[in-house]
């Protein structure tokens, strides 16, 4: 589903909207000045294209989520892992932990994962 690409500015607005969601749009347009360093405009025109894209609503001055955060973590995970490593799961964890040092917690919880996945 193409239409959860959201690019590194999107992705940071979509992250401050995620975690204070529901947010009035004038409330959010001096988060994004505070945190983005954003003009009032640049923030509505996110709004606008994002709302056009079905990722987010602004109704009524109040703006919401429409795509989980776990969504688009999803769908970008899934685009890297085919685009980068041929789908391989095995050679982007070999690539990732590569002169990494796993501690056993995350060794654990990480064989947990691969034994639900394989049930």
């Amino acid at each position: 589903m193409e239409d959860l690409k959201l690019f590194d500015a999107e992705y940071k607005f979509m992250d401050i909207i995620w975690g204070i969601e529901p947010i009035n749009s004038t409330e959010l347009t001096k988060i994004c000045r505070e945190k983005l360093g954003w003009k009032k405009s640049t923030t509505y025109t996110m709004i606008r294209k994002l709302s056009e894209r079905g990722i987010l609503k602004n109704e009524n001055a109040t703006v919401t989520a429409l795509v989980k955060r776990e969504e688009v973590q999803k769908y970008e995970s899934e685009l890297l892992l085919e685009d980068k490593f041929d789908g391989s799961l095995p050679v982007f964890l070999a690539t990732f932990l590569q002169d990494k040092k796993l501690s056993k917690k995350e060794a654990e919880e990480i064989q947990k994962m691969i034994e639900e996945a394989t049930k």
